[in-house]
């Protein structure tokens, strides 16, 4: 026998106590806000495991640029390569910066001190022709006092890569966030000894472009 109810029929009290549909009402309610925070779950936990990620390929394409055949730039190159290839896998539209800074030792990459200059203008930087120490002979003045590229021998490097990608999901877009997503992952390993060390000779002062 089905029960049924009349609005003709119940009274202003019947209405107040009738409960029928709440829960549809309540999830109604609840669905937006649980999904916005599912999203952002899902959005964090793959952010943590490309970092993750990142960081393993680094460490590995590091551990191989230290091997003595790959002091040429083009086995420097099929590295890199291999590298944009393994990130594309965590996201294939990421766009990949992938630089090699060396120095003399861990102590000097750690510090990442400018090239001492005198600074006459007074803006934090090397520039309108102000005189600089070149302590590695590269012929420009280096912010971090390293040099581009693996080095030689007994150097250390920095190898550091920098992925960006749009994010999967739209919970950001929502909030007014950013709709991007930048990761780094960088590691400094030695050269191996492969040869003997080679001198960069007595500091020179040069002018600033």
């Amino acid at each position: 026998m089905t029960r049924r109810f009349s609005l003709r029929r119940a009274t202003p009290d019947a209405l107040a106590r009738d409960e029928s549909g709440v829960t549809v009402v309540e999830f109604a309610m609840v669905a937006p806000v649980l999904g916005l925070v599912l999203l952002g779950a899902f959005d964090v936990a793959h952010t943590l495991y490309a970092r993750a990620a990142l960081q393993g390929i680094v460490q590995k394409a590091a551990r191989d640029s230290t091997l003595e055949t790959s002091a040429e730039l083009e086995t420097q190159a099929v590295l890199d390569n291999k590298v944009r290839s393994q990130v594309r896998a965590l996201a294939n539209n990421a766009t990949i910066a992938i630089t090699r800074r060396y120095y003399r030792t861990f102590t000097d990459a750690a510090v990442a001190r400018a090239e001492a200059w005198t600074d006459t203008n007074a803006n934090g930087t090397c520039d309108s022709g102000e005189p600089y120490e070149d302590a590695n002979r590269n012929n420009t003045w280096d912010r971090d006092g390293g040099d581009d590229g693996q080095g030689g021998a007994k150097d250390v490097t920095l190898y550091t890569v920098t992925m960006s990608y749009p994010r999967f999901f739209p919970i950001y877009r929502m909030v007014g966030g950013s709709t991007t997503t930048k990761l780094t992952a960088s590691t400094v390993l030695r050269n191996q000894p492969y040869s003997d060390q080679n001198s960069y000779g007595a500091p020179q002062v040069r002018n600033c472009p």
